[in-house]
């Protein structure tokens, strides 16, 4: 008598919803963010139980009430602390940490550079509002020069972050950027994240309905995304516009727009490719300061850069092993000795 095999339930995005008030101001981006999320998990194939979203403090770091799974509402900035030690302690475990700009960038910023240069197998998922919101309003490491907020009356001075580049700058594995009000764009990335073998870095332009509402209205309303927003697709050129007949063209290193047509065709456009680092510095740097290239570009969305580097967790599982295989050959005095000794005479 054959044994008849116990059916996986399929998981579905309600499954991942908890009982908990959605505690977010109307028409807050992150609503969306959440039904993405919970959209896509059913979908990679993780028990919920292996599943741990960590945040830290913001009104993104509410995000682990409101997931069906395990998780961690942290401390300011240390959500990427709290969960390198859970992935080193627990490989097996999908971890995901939720951050914002503040959080992630400003108290957290230290932690976040380490994290990627470790490249643990996490996800990172940056909401990034240009603003302070839990805390009512004041300027964050990403708001624009001459911003006004409330710690700001006469405008911000500081020079902002742009978080791709400085993820670049960490030697992250994976960096991408998508946004609030593009649900399947965002969906793919956080399936791709997801996928990527490493630390894997997702900025998510977020509106914050009550500080910094339209921030980033530009690449998100139908009038203005199709000139605004280039979306980035490997190996395929880099073309924007409502007709689809513009492009970004390397001019030797550097990037400048063109028109399609009268001799210039999608064949003498840049190509993107994913895993040229070099290609990637640009793209993240592109928009940063059009006054001084004199050229407006479009905001790049999509994947920007991915390699493959082996996971700190990995590595360090290795060396546990091969101190458990030399038991009884190991010197206890001599390691505390060291080498730095000195004879007085």
């Amino acid at each position: 008598m054959s044994e008849t095999a116990t059916a996986v339930p399929q998981l579905t995005a309600k499954d991942f919803a908890t009982d908990q008030e959605v505690r977010w101001c109307p028409g807050c981006g992150d609503y969306s963010i959440l039904a993405q999320v919970q959209k896509v998990m059913p979908t990679i194939g993780i028990p919920k139980e292996n599943i741990v979203i960590i945040s830290g403090i913001g009104c993104s770091s509410r995000f682990p009430y409101y997931m069906n799974t395990y998780g961690m509402h942290s401390i300011h900035g240390r959500a990427t602390a709290i969960a390198s030690g859970l992935k080193a302690s627990r490989p097996e475990l999908s971890v995901w940490i939720v951050t914002g700009d503040g959080d992630g960038l400003s108290i957290g910023g230290n932690h976040t550079i380490h994290l990627l240069r470790r490249n643990l197998d996490v996800n990172v998922l940056l909401f990034n509002n240009q603003i302070y919101g839990l805390t009512k309003g004041q300027y964050s490491p990403t708001s624009e020069t001459n911003k006004v907020t409330k710690s700001t009356p006469f405008g911000s001075i500081d020079h902002p972050f742009n978080p791709l580049a400085l993820a670049m700058g960490a030697d992250a594995t994976f960096v991408a950027r998508t946004m609030d009000r593009d649900p399947k764009h965002m969906q793919n990335m956080l399936t791709r994240s997801y996928q990527h073998k490493g630390s894997s870095f997702l900025e998510i332009y977020q509106n914050c309905i009550i500080f910094n509402d339209g921030a980033f209205e530009i690449f998100t309303e139908k009038s203005t995304k199709p000139e605004e927003a280039l979306f980035l697709e490997q190996g395929k050129p880099l073309i924007f516009g409502a007709n689809q007949d513009k492009g970004i063209k390397l001019d030797g290193m550097k990037p400048v727009v063109v028109e399609l047509g009268n001799g210039v065709s999608a064949d003498d456009l840049w190509i993107h490719d994913e895993h040229d680092f070099y290609k990637g510095q640009t793209l993240v740097r592109m928009f940063d300061d059009p006054a001084q290239s004199g050229i407006h570009f479009p905001r790049p969305f999509g994947v920007f850069y991915q390699t493959d580097r082996p996971c700190y967790e990995e590595m360090m599982a290795l060396q546990l092993e091969e101190a458990i295989a030399s038991k009884g050959k190991g010197n206890l005095d001599k390691l505390i000795r060291g080498k730095e000794v000195w004879e007085i005479i």
